[in-house]
């Protein structure tokens, strides 16, 4: 397997397909690399290199029990940039992953980024707060870790079966390939650090790092996404970037790398391209 050796000697798993521009994605919780298949595959035939990790302790990637946070995610993915030199890369980042990329360019800067892409990503906080009235309350989060620790087999069907990808609404079209998909790609996460990661993804606060993005940034978000209401995330995020464009599905679920997998891919070259 292609993998990385961090400084605290966590091993990160990669893909590497294609030759050309580099465009690197970060994964959604508790994902691996394979949520971007269908995007990798489609860039990397019009001529892009699409490079995807596994974040630390989800997927092939190696299960510290320290370490499950945001500044080390982003450390992670500096040291990623580093080892196979990418220069002028697209960051393209989903829900969690979104994060990831705004604490990677918060910490690290644009020297090695051209552009970036949140797509359903949870800057600037997922937290209700008396500063953010408008996120989910501790609570909900709080029924995240006990559905987890109580059965996370169950609660990794349950999530996939339902909203994540929208099929719990009327007329959805539901794909139990899907949710296999997600639910073995969740299984494969290590339990601490997917647990820990449950507060990474929803408790950081990305404001700050919002306000350093200062390259061209396309934000996508679907009006209907159920995991990371549009009120409290893309509509926040796009006041907060400089030089930033919303772009909002209607309708659309959280998962819209899969759900209008068409529209992302046409989206995503269309932006690399200007």
């Amino acid at each position: 397997m292609s993998t990385i050796t961090t400084k605290d000697g966590t091993q990160i798993y990669y893909k590497d397909w294609g030759t050309g521009q580099p465009i690197v994605f970060s994964h959604g919780w508790p994902l691996s690399a394979d949520a971007w298949e269908s995007q990798m595959f489609f860039l990397a035939s019009h001529g892009y290199r699409c490079i995807a990790h596994d974040r630390r302790g989800h997927g092939r990637s190696s299960q510290p029990w320290n370490g499950n946070d945001m500044d080390t995610y982003a450390d992670d993915l500096a040291e990623l940039f580093e080892a196979l030199d990418i220069n002028n890369a697209v960051m393209i980042g989903h829900s969690t992953g979104g994060g990831e990329v705004a604490r990677f360019i918060g910490r690290h800067g644009t020297k090695r980024v051209s552009k970036a892409v949140l797509m359903g990503a949870v800057p600037p906080l997922m937290l209700k707060t008396e500063a953010n009235p408008g996120g989910l309350p501790i609570e909900v989060f709080d029924g995240f870790r006990a559905a987890f620790l109580a059965d996370r087999s169950q609660f990794f069907l349950d999530v996939p079966s339902g909203p994540f990808f929208g099929f719990n609404r009327p007329g959805a079209k539901v794909s139990q390939g899907l949710i296999y998909s997600w639910w073995m790609q969740g299984m494969m996460a290590g339990h601490k650090n997917a647990y820990d990661c449950i507060k990474a993804f929803s408790e950081t606060d990305f404001t700050e790092d919002l306000k350093k993005f200062d390259v061209p940034t396309l934000i996508i978000h679907g009006d209907d996404d159920q995991i990371v209401p549009i009120g409290a995330s893309a509509l926040l995020s796009a006041k907060l970037i400089k030089d930033s464009t919303l772009k909002i599905y209607p309708g659309g679920a959280h998962a819209l790398g899969d759900t209008s997998k068409e529209q992302i891919n046409a989206d995503l070259l269309e932006f690399i391209k200007s």
